[in-house]
């Protein structure tokens, strides 16, 4: 599946609406996937989609994709600054699956108290939390235990014939546990059985840890981007 739908599908923004040839987002304080613009055909008017953003209230952020090199030049000659270069990751369900992981990961309909507090902890506030709740496709919430303690949270949804798995958060002192390969595991066994056949997801170049989980997991990179924040001043 396209990634701009599938990501439009697991994690929707408050609002869209389009201008100068950008798809704008309202985030309502979701974070960066739920604020920026991203560009669609047609033209390129990028003041337009800032006054858009704007009238928002949000400090203009634009997503920039590895093959956007023009776009990406304008918005450098605007003083627009890079931000949290990314890779997309993926790997078929079925080579991510397998192993007893029942023990380790338990999945829920909805958010735990327990797994709020641990999403807390890592910066994952209630806005995001809003953002998993208008997710209209198939999805669970993951907790992730180590022994007899909630120690990680991540929330996955389902769109055709993909997963993207979103927020996965462990408590600093389980890092290097397993917990998170378990977690990423179970993720792709709910995403097997809700039809999906890939399991995607999006970390920053800047969280080596997590490319080398991933990584030792098989999972490969199939695209890229990084952010373009407007100056703090007007």
């Amino acid at each position: 599946m396209e990634f701009e739908a599938l990501l439009a599908a697991t994690w929707p923004a408050a609002e869209t609406v389009e201008a100068g040839g950008f798809l704008l987002r309202r985030g309502a304080g979701g974070g960066s996937r739920v604020s920026a613009a991203s560009r669609m055909a047609g033209s390129c008017d990028i003041a337009a989609a800032e006054a858009g953003l704007r009238a928002w209230g949000q400090r203009p952020l634009f997503r920039v994709g590895r093959d956007e090199a023009a776009l990406d030049e304008a918005l450098a000659a605007r003083g627009y600054s890079v931000k949290d270069p990314t890779a997309v990751l993926a790997a078929p369900v079925g080579a991510l699956t397998g192993g007893d992981i029942d023990e380790f990961a338990i999945l829920c309909d909805a958010p735990l108290a327990c797994m709020e507090a641990i999403w807390a902890a890592g910066g994952i506030g209630p806005a995001r939390l809003r953002v998993m709740e208008r997710v209209a496709v198939p999805r669970i919430w993951i907790l992730g235990r180590h022994g007899d303690r909630p120690v990680g949270a991540a929330f996955v949804a389902a769109q055709g014939g993909a997963a993207m798995l979103h927020a996965l958060e462990i408590g600093r002192a389980y890092r290097r546990a397993g917990v998170a390969r378990r977690m990423t595991r179970a993720a792709a066994a709910w995403a097997r059985r809700a039809g999906a056949d890939t399991l995607v997801l999006a970390v920053t170049r800047a969280n080596t840890a997590a490319l080398s989980l991933y990584a030792g997991l098989g999972m490969a990179e199939t695209g890229g981007y990084h952010y373009r924040e407007a100056p703090s001043h007007p």
